[in-house]
């Protein structure tokens, strides 16, 4: 897949394509029906399939300081889309000059001018230009003028998570805030997961037999509530099952909040300074401060347990499925 940051980047011979524009956090369920619809339409068209994003979010730049915490930084996005069968990104960097841009200019510079749509896919929900005043239908309009097509797809999927609400990445944030790890995979599709490189910490699993990667988390990333989880740990290709403690260690009064993986069963890893990846499966308990570190030990050989299982148990299922 090919990668563009901005739009000087585009090949200057770049053809016909079909394209689909959004922050895409996360690459939900629902965001999977919209970018595979424009898979699907590329390949019969025979012609490739582009994701528009923006970097930073929107947001930021419209509301400075309201930075949405996120469900995966863009390389994962990127990792996600390939899968997925995107040809190429566009990432766009996101200004306050930018954020000006009419919804008529938009579609000029950006669909006709550089990506020369031929297709664009889209949810009914999308909006886009100065003050997110254009929508599906202004896009029809201009499509008549500037000769592309545009589809709507719907991208509302609804399961257990959150009580039945469409999924959404806003509905993702808040369960992975809420500590509901199962209800965010279902509306991912996959486990949540958090990245970033291991650091040195207090040194105190190690000292209790179970020694951690403590992983220093990239900005403004969706962190789940405080709590001991099962999950993984993924270094490289390879996935460790893992017991996984979010929070302050109230054990020990530490007043700074870590994500801090323990690869089951594993005491030879050197981790230190490498990018990692954690995802989460399952929450077992809440943090508590234990009367002894006899009553912790015990309670976090019990936590190993019911994440080995629980792992277990899943990878066995879905070597089934």
């Amino acid at each position: 897949m090919q990668r563009w940051r901005g739009l000087e980047d585009i090949p200057q011979d770049w053809g016909r394509s079909v394209v689909t524009i959004g922050s895409y956090d996360g690459v939900h369920r629902g965001h999977q029906l919209i970018i595979g619809r424009a898979v699907e339409r590329a390949r019969s068209l025979g012609v490739p399939a582009v994701v528009v994003t923006f970097d930073p979010h929107p947001s930021e730049v419209v509301r400075p300081g309201s930075h949405p915490p996120l469900l995966a930084p863009h390389h994962r996005r990127a990792e996600l889309m390939a899968e997925l069968g995107v040809d190429a990104l566009l990432i766009l960097p996101f200004t306050a000059e930018f954020s000006k841009l009419s919804p008529a200019d938009f579609v000029v510079k950006v669909l006709v001018d550089k990506l020369h749509a031929k297709l664009v896919v889209e949810g009914p929900n999308f909006r886009f230009g100065h003050r997110a005043a254009g929508d599906v239908d202004f896009l029809k309009e201009l499509g008549a003028t500037y000769d592309y097509d545009v589809e709507v797809i719907d991208l509302y999927v609804t399961g257990e998570a959150g009580g039945g609400l469409p999924f959404s990445s806003t509905l993702t944030r808040r369960l992975v805030a809420e500590g509901d790890v199962a209800g965010a995979m279902e509306i991912l599709g996959r486990p949540h997961r958090v990245e970033g490189v291991v650091v040195h910490g207090a040194q105190r699993g190690r000292e209790l037999g179970y020694p951690t990667a403590n992983v220093e988390t990239l900005p403004h990333t969706a962190i789940p509530a405080d709590g001991v989880y099962a999950g993984w740990l993924t270094v490289g290709d390879e996935a460790m099952p893992a017991a996984i403690s979010v929070g302050t260690n109230v054990q020990f009064d530490a007043t700074e909040r870590t994500v801090e993986a323990y690869a089951i069963d594993r005491t030879d890893l050197d981790l230190y300074g490498l990018h990692v990846a954690v995802d989460f499966l399952a929450y077992l308990r809440g943090m508590e401060k234990f009367e002894s570190i006899e009553a912790l030990l015990q309670c976090m050989a019990g936590d190993v347990k019911r994440a080995r299982d629980l792992v277990a148990a899943h990878e066995a299922a879905h070597v089934t499925a």
